[in-house]
């Protein structure tokens, strides 16, 4: 008998002279992950993907890291929004939008995301630090500009509150990942329905 609920998972491979990496994401997971890119702070914001989304993230990224962190971030987030492109499908039934506030201490960030198929992101974040760890955090942009490029969504993000570095960028992830898990939430409303009045996304 079929599943009447089948997991939405994809797996991609990014192979190029800088970056080698495989993404697996399970969009119906439990919030489980295996992470190693070589860059420990980064690994934690994934995991915050991951557990708050409730994504079953599987990512492997072996990068010229003897260089700097820059195409690592940055090709980990075109292979994830590559493969959350192909695990979402043709968009039948999600719920598109997706908005979250995370808190951390004195830090509070908002992240809105639309599954448009017009990609695009629009980021304020004042970093209160260059680095944090070896994460350099110019790269935060990097990666989320990957990521909607090839998710092929709209992405805003804004730190409306923060002092600690670390705390900015974990309420970025963390709200992220919240925003991903209402965008992809099944509507039993409009099941099998494209939402959009164009019929297409």
């Amino acid at each position: 008998m079929a599943d009447p609920n089948p997991h939405r998972v994809a797996e991609v491979q990014r192979n190029t002279k800088e970056t080698q990496i495989r993404v697996r994401v399970d969009l119906d997971g439990s919030g489980a992950s295996k992470l190693s890119t070589g860059i420990g702070f980064f690994d934690h914001m994934l995991d915050q993907i991951a557990r708050h989304g409730l994504i079953d993230l599987d990512i492997d990224c072996q990068g010229d890291l003897h260089i700097d962190g820059h195409h690592t971030v940055e090709d980990v987030g075109i292979t994830l929004g590559q493969a959350v492109a192909k695990a979402v499908g043709d968009k039948k039934g999600i719920r598109r939008y997706g908005h979250a506030y995370v808190p951390l201490d004195e830090a509070l960030s908002r992240v809105v995301v639309d599954f448009s198929g017009r990609p695009g992101l629009h980021m304020q974040v004042p970093f209160r630090s260059g680095m944090i760890g070896g994460f350099d955090t110019q790269l935060t942009f990097e990666f989320f500009q990957g990521f909607a490029n090839h998710a092929l969504a709209t992405v805003h993000i804004d730190n409306l509150k923060g002092d600690n570095a670390h705390h900015q960028c974990e309420t970025v992830f963390k709200a992220f990942a919240r925003a991903l898990r209402m965008a992809f939430a099944v509507d039993p409303r409009q099941a099998g329905v494209i939402p959009s009045t164009k019929g297409s996304l």
